[in-house]
């Protein structure tokens, strides 16, 4: 028994030596979590894309939730800056994926040995004409048409009839009625040229300079971006404070006005002109940066972005047409917008190639 007393008497006192090894001031350590009840933090996706994007909170959410995965957006100026970045640091990328890229600048994209091939299986939901990259380095996400927008209402008032297609821009009756952008400084501008290109071509009788000749004759209003066309100008979209009743615009403005109108409408209040040739179609691509840290999350993201809940989420938030034809157009879509069905064609690597020479000649000629 006493020997048992010793013992219980000696524990004690080490108890007693190590507690007063701490100070007061030391804290406690927080008990340890087992491993097996901690959650990994989340991996994440880095995508860079232009100003423009414009998705849900709730769509990348449920990517997000589906992978336990984090996506950031760097988004890094217009279209032609954000390649730039992206050329410039493709030693060490800045991002996962690209997006934003559209077919005026696809073939510089291309050269620039940005993009790690990617056979997503959702390209079989793409049609054929939307994917210009065979190799599948840059692969299709959305598309939009630009083309001549018109104000309904002033040409009911006028008892004018509208245009149906791009000669009609050039006769008496169309004097002083177009406002269009500069393809030097206007994504739609360029877009707008590269239709005028396609349809008439640079050589023959009547070329796409010519029909600019006869347009310049014909009152043409030349500005620098869409926004000041559009609000400004443009006798619908500037409220009536505009005097052009036809601006260049896209396909999907018409559906867009009903959209945000603030009483519904039975028909759109304007609309755009889809004959044959009168539009240029740009495509928007996306693609996994070379050196991507997570390669298998930026596939999976990819092939998010090419899936339904993400393409029916485009056209009431960046106002393009989802690529993936089983995607479901909005109502508004559907009911007031029209898809050009032959659309003006310029191979995108002739874009690339002769870029700023058309501009230049443009420029000699409508401006100067």
């Amino acid at each position: 028994m006493k020997q048992v007393k010793c013992l219980m008497s000696c524990v004690l006192v080490g108890m007693l030596m190590l507690s007063g090894c701490r100070s007061a001031d030391s804290p406690i350590p927080p008990p340890t979590t087992p491993t097996s009840l901690a959650s990994p933090p989340p991996r994440v996706v880095r995508m860079m894309t232009h100003d423009s994007f414009d998705i849900s909170a709730e769509t990348i959410a449920v990517f997000e939730a589906a992978y336990h995965a984090q996506v950031e957006i760097l988004q890094a100026g217009d279209t032609g800056v954000m390649l730039n970045q992206a050329i410039l640091s493709r030693d060490h990328p800045l991002a996962d994926v690209l997006y934003g890229v559209d077919n005026t600048l696809l073939s510089r994209a291309l050269a620039g040995d940005i993009f790690e091939a990617y056979n997503s299986p959702l390209l079989s939901h793409i049609p054929n004409q939307l994917i210009l990259d065979p190799q599948h380095h840059a692969l299709p996400v959305d598309y939009g048409d630009v083309c001549l927008n018109y104000d309904r209402g002033w040409f009911a008032e006028q008892g004018l009839t509208p245009p149906a297609n791009l000669e009609d821009l050039v006769k008496p009756e169309y004097a002083g009625l177009t406002v269009v952008e500069n393809p030097a400084t206007s994504s739609p501008g360029l877009a707008f040229l590269l239709a005028t290109i396609g349809h008439w071509g640079e050589s023959g009788s009547y070329t796409y300079l010519d029909y600019w000749t006869d347009l310049r004759k014909n009152g043409l209003l030349v500005v620098e971006g869409w926004e000041d066309a559009y609000w400004g100008q443009f006798t619908h979209g500037s409220g009536g404070e505009g005097d052009r009743p036809i601006v260049v615009s896209y396909a999907s403005s018409p559906p867009v006005e009903v959209h945000f109108a603030e009483q519904p409408f039975e028909e759109a209040p304007t609309a755009a002109v889809v004959g044959a040739g009168s539009c240029f179609r740009q495509i928007e691509f996306v693609g996994i940066l070379k050196g991507a840290q997570n390669r298998e999350l930026a596939q999976a993201w990819v092939d998010f972005m090419l899936d339904r809940t993400f393409q029916e989420d485009i056209p009431l938030h960046m106002f393009m047409f989802p690529a993936n034809r089983e995607a479901v157009l909005p109502e508004v879509f559907a009911q007031f917008a029209v898809i050009p069905e032959w659309p003006a064609e310029v191979d995108y690597a002739a874009i690339e190639a002769n870029r700023e020479t058309w501009v230049q000649a443009w420029t000699e000629v409508v401006l100067r």
